[in-house]
């Protein structure tokens, strides 16, 4: 039987960026608040200390940071005939665990979202009709605009000490030869910090855009061009370009995180308790199903604790998020046959492709050992619908950049084509192009489809007798076409360098996804936002349909992918919920939108 603790006023299940946010905007509202993380507690010290935290064995090549999938994994298969098998080695994404989750081992590539994006199914509609979208594509509009969630994106980055060039702040032009991204929405403020240097090959990539007639820009990053003390009073120092951010916690302070940014200021604050090594089973519900009482959870001894609370907030990775709904029973689990049900519906990824240039030795030397996980160049001219798709035939957009984060030594073998795999000729091409060359990539959205979705699997279960989650993904020929096209249009940057050779990878028409070959972990959907119930799981506020007390915010929330990092829209959306749960819902709980 489990043991029951005292009330609290909230829960947060899940203690990454969107739990931290969730915490610190709860308790400044006087809640009392308890904060439950499944893995272990992690801090900018020990786990940011030099030199241990730039091993890459530990930490690149055995996961250190990443969720542990001898215990809890997902099932993955490509259509629903296949036999769905057990993910047990890393491939594709890099689900975090422990304080921080994703936010500390993340790279921090920090954008806000393409308005256009905001409102994806109606500007589509409006620009090119109907028939446009393809009959299996179930894109949705978020039910926000960007207007809305503008001054949440501010806040973020302040939070964040967000490094950047803006375009325009408050309707005047201020980037032009700046740095600035023209496609960019505008700004109620700058960025915190002006945006870092950029290393050789991201000023190749820049001087080769603008020479086919594109617009590079400075990629916003949450890597600190300088000293920098954020609205919560916590303190970040410049960036050293070391080259170990993304799979790793900073020892500089200056990679934006949970535990740098947010978590020393929830330290201090008496009404905030995080309980680490707490593994949520699932979210308990009244007689009537319509109101959540609180959560059930195996503490560090594995033990069954109930923690009553008056409101939950799942903040977990993505695919936990809509596990965490579907294992408690809140909302109607989406089946792909008929189109019903909203929870596992509209999964997606990112719809990404790479072009590698190698140059002669007395070429280029661009020193790809240093780096920063959310530095570089980046075009946009091909993202969203910032170009005509009609002709195209094809529905999402992607943009292009190179970030140069820090080629490892474990991982830095980079040759051109046909050189052999192994051997004394590897060697001499591993040696001869490791200083000499540049990768680039295409950053693609990918959109929504009937048949990609999340539900629980019906054979496995975890180690704690749960179902696993069940991933069913595979492209579809608008993926395929679109990222084709990109690669046509980036292979004239590569050009433009001169380079001695280039290596694309070109994706073939029925060719499937890779479960084992990493791409980002930006997973998205699942638990989507919308104004119609019927179509989605929580309203425009991250709030449960069916249940009002509880609200999930995350990537889980996006309808489709986007071409940008999620982490900055997934933080502004955060803000935006927790502003409504103290400023309307603590007034007069109940549902913030009438179904």
């Amino acid at each position: 039987m489990a043991r029951i603790k005292n009330k609290v006023d909230a829960v947060v299940i899940g203690f990454g960026w969107a739990g931290a946010i969730m915490a610190k905007e709860l308790t400044e509202a006087g809640l009392r608040v308890v904060a439950l993380e499944r893995g272990p507690l992690r801090d900018t010290y020990p786990d940011g200390s030099y030199p241990q935290t730039i091993d890459e064995l530990t930490y690149n090549s055995r996961k250190k940071l990443f969720m542990d999938i001898s215990r809890e994994t997902v099932t993955v298969r490509h259509g629903p005939d296949d036999v769905a098998m057990p993910y047990r080695q890393f491939g594709a994404f890099l689900p975090g665990t422990g304080v921080g989750g994703a936010g500390l081992h993340w790279s921090g590539v920090h954008f806000r979202v393409d308005p256009a994006e905001l409102r994806l199914r109606s500007h589509y509609l409006e620009r090119y009709g109907k028939s446009f979208i393809p009959d299996d594509m179930t894109i949705q509009d978020f039910g926000i605009s960007y207007e809305e969630l503008e001054p949440y994106f501010d806040f973020a980055e302040q939070v964040f000490g967000t490094s950047g060039s803006a375009w325009s702040v408050r309707g005047e032009v201020v980037g032009r030869g700046q740095g600035g991204n023209p496609f960019s929405a505008d700004r109620s403020n700058p960025f915190p910090l002006p945006a870092q240097k950029n290393t050789v090959s991201a000023q190749l990539f820049q001087h080769a855009a603008e020479a086919v007639g594109y617009h590079p820009y400075n990629l916003p990053s949450a890597n600190t061009s300088g000293p920098y003390t954020n609205p919560y009073g916590c303190q970040m120092g410049p960036c050293n370009f070391c080259g170990f951010c993304s799979g790793y916690a900073c020892y500089m302070y200056s990679k934006a995180s949970p535990n740098l940014n947010i978590w020393p200021a929830l330290r201090q604050e008496p009404r905030f308790e995080l309980r680490a090594n707490s593994h949520a089973l699932r979210i308990n519900l009244d007689s009537e199903r319509k109101r959540a009482t609180g959560v059930t959870y195996l503490d560090t001894a594995g033990q069954e604790v109930e923690q009553p609370a008056d409101l939950v907030i799942v903040s977990m990775f993505q695919f936990n998020n809509v596990r965490m709904l579907l294992l408690s029973g809140i909302g109607q689990p989406y089946d792909p046959k008929t189109g019903e049900g909203v929870v596992g519906r509209n999964f997606a990824y990112q719809n990404l492709a790479t072009i590698k240039v190698f140059f002669d030795r007395d070429a280029h030397h661009t020193n790809p050992f240093i780096g920063a996980g959310g530095n570089g160049v980046a075009v946009d001219d091909f993202n969203a619908d910032n170009f005509d798709h009609g002709p195209e035939g094809f529905v999402g957009g992607s943009p292009f950049w190179v970030n140069q984060a820090g080629t490892k030594p474990i991982a830095a073998a980079a040759v051109p084509d046909g050189t052999p795999r192994w051997g004394s000729q590897w060697k001499a091409a591993t040696a001869d192009y490791y200083n000499h060359h540049v990768s680039m990539d295409a950053h693609g959205a990918h959109l929504s489809y009937r048949g990609n979705h999340l539900d629980l699997d019906p054979a496995y279960t975890d180690a704690y007798g749960q179902p696993l989650l069940r991933m069913t993904l595979d492209w579809k020929e608008n993926d395929t076409r679109m990222i084709r096209f990109m690669l046509d249009k980036m292979q004239a940057i590569a050009r433009a360098m001169n380079p001695k050779a280039i290596s694309v990878q070109k994706r073939e028409f029925g060719e499937h996804f890779d479960f084992t070959r990493y791409q980002t972990t930006h997973l998205n959907g699942g638990a989507i936002m919308g104004d119609n119930p019927r179509t989605s799981a929580i309203n425009c506020y991250l709030q449960s349909w069916d249940v009002h007390n509880v609200f999930v915010p995350g990537a889980s929330a996006f309808p489709q992918g986007l071409g940008y990092n999620p982490t900055g829209l997934v933080a502004a959306l955060t803000y935006w919920s927790a502003r409504a749960i103290r400023e309307q819902y603590l007034r007069n709980p109940g549902p913030l939108v009438q179904a």
